[in-house]
């Protein structure tokens, strides 16, 4: 079992999406020639984004590394970034089999109906086995803990996935569709709290500045395209590096803001057709009951408020970093990750750039901590991952420093399961399964009241779709 998923996850996302599509679409009963399409264009989507995401970390890497060098910016914790990170995750007992795990939990939540989310972002696990891997180690080499950290990651993540769908699908117009990915919906409490208060500041709760605001206000200047020119060029400059290279790094950065949108336009063209048949049959053999396919959150990073906060907040990080009290950790590797901070931030926030910014810069701040703390743990298991396998590179750590990642080591979930294991242990495991099991409780009685109200509205001829959000 652990071959057959390890070589489909070898086969990556632009691979094993037009397959899985095609799949399900005749499952629900699409023509083959139109499930097909669908697939590739979530494929060549994948294709697409991993071009762009390699332009913007094999040309700013260096640079940003020089700026560190130059003004001694180092800190004691090394940016690993992401594959150093997914090596830890799947290089564990427990990331062997977090895949058919998941599967098996995933199903089970849909059969007891305390979850609507089918989550397919099969290459976005290795979130969950990475916090399950660091659980293992950190609790000497213990399956028992590690299973669990990952699970209670997975059963939360589901839920939240759930209760952000409606926000999520009418703020994007994609029906059917929720984010699973558990860094994404890290985010979604601080945009909760952070916006609650923001609403609550005299000339920020009635300001409406999104994307195009920002562009009637500032001209060219407020065109992620123009943005993304500025700060590549400033980066450029900070590095010393000659004209040439800092014209060339600003137009790149332009570039990446430009293509993502066009990019991620190619997920929506083939997740649309697919999501709106599931839905379609989903009503006519099962009454009113929904379900959600559970994507990446990927295909909506192209918004222009995103853009345009996550270019800003670049350098913003980078200097906050250096200068924070206790903050031991300088994003370098892991700022192409920067994108997935405001996917479902941007539903909360209404699009609203000033928001946004400022609820990424203060979820950012937090995550900072939670690296730094998380650090000697991500340290044990990359070194026992790296002794075990030396091909796995990605984890090796340089000598003198300890390693951490922005991706998934900076998330609310991660560190709360984390500290809860760490510190609190036969007790922590205990809080976790109380507030796992009451939020599994809770969603589950969510659905069936939706349910119920959809089939009253049945039942009086009302057939047409609810622009309010659920009573339930």
């Amino acid at each position: 079992m652990e071959q057959v998923f390890s070589y489909v996850i070898s086969l990556g996302a632009s691979v094993m999406m037009p397959i899985l599509f095609t799949i399900i679409g005749l499952c629900i009963g699409m023509r083959f020639g139109k499930a097909l399409k669908s697939g590739l264009y979530v494929g060549v989507g994948f294709v697409g984004l991993g071009i762009v995401t390699a332009l913007l970390t094999n040309n700013f890497d260096s640079p940003l590394k020089e700026i560190s060098n130059l003004y001694g910016l180092q800190l004691k914790v090394f940016d690993m970034g992401w594959p150093a990170a997914a090596a830890v995750a799947y290089g564990t007992a427990v990331g062997a089999l977090i895949i058919p795990i998941c599967l098996g939990v995933n199903l089970l939540m849909l059969l007891t109906k305390c979850t609507r989310t089918i989550n397919i972002d099969l290459w976005n696990y290795w979130h969950f086995a990475f916090i399950g891997a660091v659980a293992y180690f950190v609790m000497g080499q213990s399956l028992l803990w590690g299973y669990f950290a990952a699970i209670v990651c997975y059963i939360i993540t589901l839920v939240m996935a759930d209760l952000t769908a409606e926000r999520f699908q009418k703020y994007y117009d994609l029906q059917g569709i929720s984010i699973p990915q558990p860094f994404c919906q890290s985010f979604t409490l601080f945009a909760i709290g952070v916006n609650w208060l923001l609403e609550r500041i005299p000339g920020l709760a009635k300001s409406d500045v999104d994307a195009e605001g920002l562009k009637k206000r500032f001209g060219v200047l407020g065109e992620p395209l123009v943005l993304g020119v500025v700060v590549g060029v400033l980066i450029g400059w900070a590095a010393q590096l000659d004209i040439k290279k800092v014209l060339f790094l600003g137009v790149t950065m332009g570039a990446v803001m430009e293509l993502i949108p066009r990019i991620t336009s190619l997920f929506i063209d083939g997740l649309k057709p697919i999501a709106e048949k599931t839905q379609e049959v989903a009503k006519k053999r099962f009454g009113g009951m929904k379900v959600h396919i559970g994507m990446s959150p990927a295909l909506v990073i192209g918004h222009p408020t995103t853009l345009v906060c996550s270019v800003i907040l670049i350098p913003v990080i980078l200097a906050i970093a250096v200068f924070l009290p206790g903050n031991q950790f300088l994003p370098l590797a892991s700022l192409a990750g920067m994108f997935y901070l405001f996917p479902l931030i941007l539903p909360y926030t209404r699009g609203n750039v000033v928001k946004s910014l400022i609820v990424g810069l203060v979820a950012l701040v937090v995550g900072l901590y939670f690296v730094t703390d998380m650090a000697s743990a991500f340290t044990l298991a990359a070194d026992e991952v790296y002794k075990t396998d030396p091909t796995a590179s990605a984890a090796k750590i340089p000598d003198g420093f300890e390693g951490g990642a922005l991706d998934f080591a900076s998330s609310l979930f991660g560190y709360v399961i984390y500290a809860c294991v760490k510190y609190m242990r036969w007790i922590g495991m205990g809080v976790l399964t109380l507030v796992t099991v009451a939020l599994m409780l809770w969603n589950r009685r969510r659905i069936i009241c939706d349910e119920k109200t959809v089939e009253e509205s049945y039942k009086h001829g009302d057939t047409k779709e609810k622009d309010t959000e659920s009573p339930c």
